[in-house]
């Protein structure tokens, strides 16, 4: 039981670390234009790695269901990643 609530809660780590990075995101592009942009930025940068942890973290133990939808988690980042460094 223990393996399977710890799987289950790295799980639910990294889904609260991909929204968690996902909303940091949205925000910095509502303010794009104002002077916390930056420090915006760097915040988006902080939650993103973490949540790459975190997921990483979680595709260790995750059931194929759970896997698809880590890899899906992946790709948001990485989208994210891609946007911030082509502005």
């Amino acid at each position: 039981m223990p393996y399977h609530k710890n799987k289950q809660q790295a799980y639910q780590a990294a889904e609260q670390g991909h929204k968690q990075a996902m909303d940091a995101y949205a925000y910095s592009q509502m303010i794009k234009e104002e002077p916390g942009y930056g420090r915006q930025l760097k915040h988006v940068e902080e939650e993103v790695n973490e949540a790459y942890a975190q997921i990483e973290n979680a595709l260790e133990t995750a059931s194929d269901t759970q896997r698809r939808q880590l890899e899906q988690f992946q790709q948001d980042l990485q989208s994210i990643v891609n946007e911030v460094n082509n502005d």
